[in-house]
């Protein structure tokens, strides 16, 4: 049975889909089969996995008759990713949850990546999911949003949450222009399973960058995140 895992984050321009994608890209460096699914109706994942040109269905399409659900997943350097929808219609959390579940047997991670806030898109992405990743970036706004999401999650019956915090940057940690990292753990209330530092090549995945790349600032930190949700024990730390 797959580990099906939703990335919310509360507030918009945390990086949260950029995360989602390097996560999914070092899972499957890892050897691991994993379904990527778009639950953000601004439709950006298929430009940071690079295959714009390959979507024709989305997983609207699946729950309007109109294709099956394999001919709405397409490949993209051994990921296979699913689109959302422009609109997400008459979909209901019941029918979301059922497609999503139908692909247990092939894949060994199913990654579901919620829009910002915790309106009806987060509560489609959720109910294909039974685990949570709650993405942050060290300063007061975004941590407050991501508490609010941490909560929605529960509420929704998530009680597995890890917190991953994006974009820091050591030195304005260390200066106090960020917040450290204790302190956005002690905010969200939720354990850490990984930080990510600031990495340029990643704001401009769209131009062409591929997310999870050797040699990329952010690269070891998808990999070590891959890792621990794998069961490996890697040690954390960021100073």
């Amino acid at each position: 049975m797959a580990k099906k895992i939703v990335f919310a984050s509360g507030k918009g321009g945390v990086g949260k889909t950029s995360v989602a994608v390097g996560v999914a890209r070092a899972l499957t460096k890892l050897g691991s089969s994993v379904l990527l699914v778009d639950f953000d109706n601004l439709r950006s994942i298929d430009l940071l996995v690079g295959a714009a040109e390959s979507v024709v269905y989305d997983w609207g399409d699946v729950l309007l008759g109109r294709c099956s659900a394999a001919d709405a997943v397409y490949m993209s350097g051994g990921l296979s990713v699913m689109s959302c929808p422009r609109k997400y219609g008459d979909a209901t959390s019941k029918d979301v949850g059922t497609l999503i579940r139908s692909f247990d047997k092939k894949y060994d991670y199913i990654l579901c990546d919620a829009p910002a806030g915790v309106g009806r898109g987060m509560h489609l992405a959720l109910a294909g999911a039974d685990k949570g990743i709650l993405v942050a970036t060290p300063d007061y706004v975004c941590v407050r949003a991501a508490f609010t999401a941490s909560d929605e999650m529960l509420e929704h019956g998530i009680n597995d949450i890890r917190l991953i915090v994006n974009r820091a940057v050591r030195k304005d940690i260390r200066r106090k222009k960020m917040l450290n990292i204790d302190s956005v753990i002690d905010s969200t209330a939720v354990r850490l399973i990984g930080v990510v530092p600031e990495d340029p090549k990643i704001r401009f995945g769209a131009m062409g960058s591929t997310i999870c790349k050797k040699g990329q600032v952010s690269y070891p930190s998808f990999m070590n995140i891959a890792k621990r949700l794998s069961g490996e024990s890697v040690p954390l730390s960021f100073v």
